[in-house]
């Protein structure tokens, strides 16, 4: 189908890439009254922003490698994010088991030490150490392991987090479109002229923008040279990241971090009330980027990692669920994976006075300071994104949670919908945030929400998903806006999936 010419409008700022790094951009620009089109290949947070460990973290291991700038920031993002959404996010304690043949102890008091410190008026708790033979921590541990330290940290639904910033762009002007793959792009007169594609209804369109962001995480480097056409001195290094998930293993709250012979460290997280979650590995991947899988070894690795530690051994045949993601880290020819950089490198190309900022490497954690410091660069030539920054302290959608936090938002909620379940009132609360109150709309009893699908999922939450957060798929609300497709039957997924396709074709 011929291109049609949809450029009477142009605008500000032409995004590339529907992960958190370019929603995040979107959503601050657009609050600073930039015109903003975002497009993605495919859903929000399909790819790299959906399959972390789901951390929002300083990165403890990153001070061996003298990463303390990044640290740092990381830190202070990490206190800063839990209070703007504090329905998605929460503070988590982490307990590192010791024992002789690992980092010495000197090490790990020192990085800990540092860890709380290195920021300023930091929230959590600081770190201490455990006697495992009394603490309740120590109970699934091996009796080899008598001593280990605690400290904080931080969870969040990594999909989750990339679909509120889009909401929030979108409320303030953004016009997000998922689904929409950059054909090309090139410099006309100053402006950029972009051929992007619909994915889904076919057909393609010619949009113009002052200004281009490359935020295309994994493609970043390919989208330079291929849609682009331009040369590049800069590079990632894709790590694949893989985890599983296991029925619950541990009882309480606390998540394990584990340290591996080869240096490594692994995660145990409780994970959806009834599972663990184990993450991650670090595998060189040098094949085309898109989506992966894990692999029988590390399957093999993660289960092997864990059972160095846990009384109960983990074994393949446990596993129920596994995802797999590509980290895009700027290449900065370290040997091995797990030493590459997680800091980020923003690249200024300003020819004819039509900018483009491409985003090298970058975590999660750091997304919401990244997009300050991208608008900061583009913005001598960029006037449009040249406003105050405001996104430090602005709420989410659905974190303005009110007084009492999390717990009080709750109970008010159980009290304007008494008749949802308190696992299900929990579930909206901590998937929705304020938000919960639309997914329940005037109903005044569970069927008024309309057909249960199974685990609490109704026809109202979809309705929901595909309204206000671009749900198109089943994999969008099954595994992406929700995780409930791990909780429900192969039955329930499919109904869910038919009516889905029911809505929008």
């Amino acid at each position: 189908m011929a291109a049609a010419d949809d450029s009477s409008t142009v605008y500000d700022l032409l995004i590339v890439g529907g992960g958190v790094n370019g929603t995040g951009i979107a959503r601050d620009a657009s609050g600073r009254g930039a015109s903003v089109l975002l497009v993605e290949q495919d859903d929000l947070a399909s790819y790299t922003s959906s399959a972390s460990t789901k951390l929002i973290h300083g990165g403890l291991r990153y001070l061996e490698y003298y990463e303390f700038r990044l640290v740092r920031e990381a830190l202070i993002e990490r206190d800063r994010l839990l209070s703007i959404a504090p329905h998605i996010m929460w503070p988590l304690r982490f307990v590192l088991p010791h024992s002789p043949e690992q980092r010495p102890v000197w090490m790990i008091r020192l990085g800990l030490f540092l860890y709380d410190h290195l920021a300023p008026k930091m929230k959590l708790p600081k770190s201490r150490a455990l006697n495992l033979n009394t603490h309740s921590a120590g109970q699934p541990l091996q009796d080899q392991y008598k001593k280990g330290f605690v400290y904080s940290d931080g969870w969040v639904q990594d999909s989750r987090l990339v679909v509120l910033n889009a909401m929030d762009a979108a409320n303030r002007g953004a016009d997000i479109r998922t689904r929409t793959r950059l054909v090309s792009a090139r410099r006309v007169n100053g402006i950029w002229e972009a051929e992007i594609e619909d994915m889904r209804k076919g057909g393609t369109k010619t949009v113009r923008a002052k200004g281009v962001v490359n935020a295309a995480g994994p493609w970043v480097a390919r989208l330079l040279a291929n849609q682009l056409d331009l040369p590049n001195s800069k590079s990632v290094r894709l790590v694949k990241g893989s985890h599983i998930v296991v029925p619950q293993i541990f009882d309480g709250p606390q998540c394990y971090i584990f340290q591996n012979p080869d240096k490594r460290i692994v995660f145990a997280i409780p994970y959806e009330q009834r599972f663990t979650l184990i993450g991650t590995t670090d595998v060189t991947w040098n094949e085309e980027p898109g989506l992966v899988q894990i692999s029988p070894e590390e399957v093999k690795y993660l289960c092997e990692s864990v059972n160095r530690y846990f009384k109960e051994d983990v074994k393949p045949s446990d596993v129920v669920w596994s995802y797999a993601g590509l980290r895009p880290l700027y290449d900065d020819a370290a040997a091995n994976a797990s030493a590459v950089t997680r800091d980020y490198v923003l690249d200024l190309d300003n020819t004819d006075g039509a900018p483009l900022l491409s985003i090298f490497g970058g975590k999660i954690t750091t997304f919401r300071k990244l997009a300050e410091h991208a608008l900061e660069k583009l913005a001598p030539v960029l006037p449009a994104v040249g406003g105050y920054s405001w996104t430090a302290d602005a709420a989410l959608p659905g974190g303005d949670l009110g007084t009492g936090g999390f717990e009080a938002a709750l109970n008010r909620f159980r009290d304007a919908a008494p008749f949802l379940s308190l696992p299900l009132a929990w579930r909206l609360m901590r998937t929705y945030g304020m938000r919960a109150y639309d997914v329940v709309g005037t109903a005044k009893s569970l069927s008024d929400m309309g057909e249960d699908f199974g685990q609490g999922m109704t026809a109202n939450e979809v309705d929901y998903l595909i309204a206000n957060e671009w749900a198109r798929a089943p994999e969008d609300v099954l595994w992406r806006r929700t995780k409930i497709g791990l909780h429900m039957t192969e039955e329930q997924r499919q109904r869910v999936g038919a009516y889905i396709k029911e809505k929008v074709g």
